[in-house]
């Protein structure tokens, strides 16, 4: 059975009646395992997401296995896996990863900005 964990994108408070939400994130348990060894299906996403992630995920100690699949060209979601050590859940490695990738996303961006002044005041400085 396939969950849904949170609405489409852009679709983040759409309310309006006859609107299909569809989920961007499902979680795919097989029948008689645990907690500890999760699919996690990721729509509109790609290699960019996936790989990235599969790194954060990876260099935590508690996991056994994390590894994702494009599941076809045409299609634009990833099979995402993670088995964990020790009985574990996997959504909690899932959601570190996820929220370790968005600080180092925000100080790449950050350390851009700040150089990117950097460089536009000092070009400013050169032509006057």
């Amino acid at each position: 059975d396939a969950l849904p964990i949170c609405p489409a994108r852009g679709e983040a408070g759409s309310m309006e009646e006859g609107v299909e939400r569809r989920a961007v994130l499902e979680m795919v348990q097989a029948n008689g395992t645990d907690d500890s060894c999760v699919t996690f299906v990721l729509h509109e996403e790609d290699h960019t997401l996936g790989n990235s992630l599969r790194y954060m995920i990876m260099k935590n100690p508690e996991i056994e296995f994390c590894g994702y699949c494009i599941t076809h060209p045409s299609e634009s979601k990833i099979n995402f896996r993670i088995q964990t050590r020790g009985g574990i859940p996997a959504v909690e490695p899932f959601r570190r990863g996820l929220n370790e990738l968005v600080d180092v996303c925000q100080h790449v961006l950050n350390t851009f900005e700040v150089r990117m002044q950097e460089y536009k005041e000092q070009t400013s400085a050169e032509t006057q």
